[in-house]
């Protein structure tokens, strides 16, 4: 049986630009590793027991998707801090916020939400669990 995600991969237009907002705007760390087989320093965001790998859209790690692409991320990150703090700490970057707080339902249940946009217009979602 599968039983989690072990990480997922972010392609970036720049990646600059997508290391400052996942990292000085959300608090992620930047991870710097070489694959065991050798070849070039890759890079990755590492946040609690998570990774997404960094792909520059332009010459992505193989293997890697057949088409990719910049925008296409939705994903939905779970938080302990107030999603009100987080809307105060996201505008205070000058990012929008393109809608909430607003209840959705999420994989362990009731969730309070905003979702924003990351430089390359993925859409991202900060929620908190309503237990």
């Amino acid at each position: 049986m599968i039983k989690a995600i072990d990480h997922i991969v972010l392609s970036a237009n720049d990646l600059g630009k997508t290391i400052w907002f996942y990292c000085d705007v959300l608090g992620m760390e930047l991870q710097r590793f070489t694959p065991p087989a050798g070849g070039d320093e890759r890079l990755a965001l590492g946040f609690g027991s998570n990774k997404i790998n960094l792909h520059d859209v332009r010459k992505p790690f193989e293997p890697h998707t057949r088409n990719p692409t910049i925008g296409s991320l939705d994903i939905c990150f779970l938080s302990d801090k107030p999603v009100d703090q987080w809307r105060e700490h996201v505008l205070s970057f000058d990012i929008p916020i393109e809608l909430g707080p607003v209840q959705r339902t999420g994989a362990t249940g009731p969730l309070l939400s905003i979702y924003l946009r990351d430089p390359d217009g993925n859409l991202v979602e900060i929620s908190n669990t309503m237990d």
